[in-house]
């Protein structure tokens, strides 16, 4: 069992995480994929796999993940195959309401909209996906707002007592994130009782007052702001529209 089934969680989620060449979502692409399909609390499939991202594989990324650039051209399926792939299931998981679910999911999601424009020809919008997304460090931020550190994947493990068995590898990390998202619907009766199309509306909002306040303390400390499509979410892109 992933953790306990309420309301929501009753049905199906699918989990998502890609491991990646770099940080930035509009140039990095995925280095490796998992897909995880989870039933009534229990994981009942998974795909997941190496990715040739066509480039050489940054070392301080491969520190992270381990991937090296000639394991993935030689174990990885080439990046169009695996884009489309993951779109696919992406979006047949939204058309038929099923939540997706993650952690730091704007990232994931983001890499996956701008490499489908550049090797599918089309984006997630235009493929007609509009969500419902489920981001556990998002409704961690808000159910529990008060609370201070970091709050990463791993953090968030420990803090709601969940086994993450390798971080960052993409399987690992994406059965981490659903167990954490069951963690908090467990702790929290408003988050596992909530109607997810209401919940994928209210991440927007939180996720774009989270980066007004977080905006708002850099510029205290003599920071520059962040780039404005940090505020965007779940899918940022590559270029916000001129202002009115």
């Amino acid at each position: 069992m992933l953790g306990g089934v309420h309301e929501w969680a009753e049905g199906e989620v699918l989990g998502l995480d890609f491991e990646t060449t770099g940080v930035d979502r509009f140039t990095d692409v995925p280095v490796s994929y998992a897909l995880v399909s989870v039933v009534e609390g229990v994981a009942v499939r998974s795909w997941s796999g190496l990715i040739d991202p066509g480039r050489e594989i940054p070392s301080d990324a491969t520190a992270v993940h381990g991937i090296t650039t000639e394991r993935a051209r030689a174990e990885g399926m080439p990046l169009d195959e695996a884009i489309a792939l993951v779109t696919d299931a992406v979006v047949t998981a939204g058309r038929r309401g099923v939540p997706l679910v993650g952690m730091k999911l704007d990232y994931d999601l983001t890499i996956l909209d701008v490499q489908g424009c550049k090797t599918c020809g089309r984006g997630l919008a235009a493929r007609g996906w509009c969500g419902p997304v489920l981001d556990a460090g998002v409704l961690d931020r808000h159910f529990d707002s008060e609370r201070q550190g970091r709050r990463t994947l791993s953090d968030l493990c420990e803090h709601y007592g969940v086994q993450l068995d390798g971080a960052h590898d993409a399987w690992a990390d994406a059965v981490a994130s659903i167990r954490v998202l069951f963690a908090l619907a467990e702790r929290y009766s408003a988050l596992r009782g909530a109607d997810v199309t209401e919940l994928h509306e209210a991440q927007i909002e939180w996720h774009r007052q989270w980066t007004q306040d977080c905006v708002a303390w850099r510029l205290g400390q003599g920071m520059p702001a962040t780039d404005p499509r940090e505020y965007v979410w779940p899918v940022a892109p590559e270029a916000l529209p001129p202002a009115a």
